[in-house]
Parts: C-alpha cells; sequence; structure tokens
C-alpha cells in the first residue's frame, strides 16, 4: 500500500484535487475523494465538474444514485461503492480506513504539518506501507522530497 503525502504550497485543496483526479482518471483507475465536510465535498464536486482542464471529470456522491458507476466519488469515509483502488483525503485527516486501497493521498497544509510528521512516522513503522512526499514547485507541479 503506498502513502503519499502532499504538501499544500501555493495551490489550495480544490485545484491539487483536480490535478490528482486529472491523472487518476488518465491512468484508467476510479477514485473516491474524501472529505468529512458537507460543505468541502460540495465545493470539490463543483470543482472537478468545472475546471478539468477543458473537460469535466464526472463525479457523484458516494451515497448517491449510480454511486457504482461514477469514475469519482465525492465521500465522507473511506466507501468506494464505485471499486476505487485509489483515494485523496481532501480534508487533512488520516484514515484508517484508506488502508484499504492501493493508493492513499493526504492533502495537508502548513497548520497541519506536524500531525503529517507524526502520522509519516507511525506509518514508516509498518512494513505493509511505503510513504512518499510530495511538495510543490513554483511552476505548480509536485516533485517527490524528503
Amino acid at each position: 500500500m503506498l502513502v503519499d503525502f502532499y504538501q499544500l504550497s501555493s495551490d489550495p485543496v480544490d485545484v491539487t484535487v483536480v490535478k490528482l483526479a486529472r491523472k487518476v482518471m488518465q491512468a484508467g483507475e476510479r477514485l473516491v475523494v474524501v472529505a468529512a465536510d458537507e460543505g468541502l465535498r460540495e465545493h470539490l464536486s463543483e470543482a472537478l465538474w468545472q475546471h478539468g482542464n477543458g473537460s469535466f471529470l464526472a463525479n457523484g456522491p458516494a451515497d448517491g444514485p449510480h454511486a457504482a458507476r461514477q469514475p469519482i466519488l465525492i465521500s465522507a469515509d473511506c466507501a468506494a461503492p464505485n471499486e476505487a483502488r485509489m483515494a485523496i483525503l481532501a480534508d487533512g485527516q488520516w484514515r484508517d480506513e484508506a488502508t484499504r486501497f492501493d493508493r492513499a493521498m493526504l492533502l495537508f497544509d502548513a497548520d497541519a504539518t506536524e500531525a503529517a510528521r507524526g502520522l509519516w512516522r507511525e506509518l514508516a513503522a509498518r512494513d505493509d506501507i511505503e510513504n512518499r512526499i510530495f511538495k510543490q514547485t513554483p511552476e505548480g507541479g509536485w516533485r517527490e522530497g524528503r
């Protein structure tokens, strides 16, 4: 299982979710975007529909009709009725259920840096998890870092 830590710096969470979701879709995978706050979930859904770089990124709520057919689900938890193997934890909150995915991407801002470091150490001690950290470049891309 792979856990990618994305330290948000210049782009806000919605822009980062759109960028990552686009990459997941290009790889032919399905995705679950997780956020506890309903307002954030609605905002992320709207961002995916509107800012898919020239084409929308279709999505729907995990508890909505036809959830199993949606390429991207927006959820309050790690439920994946669309059989996604990747999850974005958009609210910066780790959930142990995320270990059910092949890859989980934890987005966190400067205020959550210490918590992310603690989680990194906790997950690094596990043999079944590989951690990676990504930092944003000045150009808006991401590079793997330390």
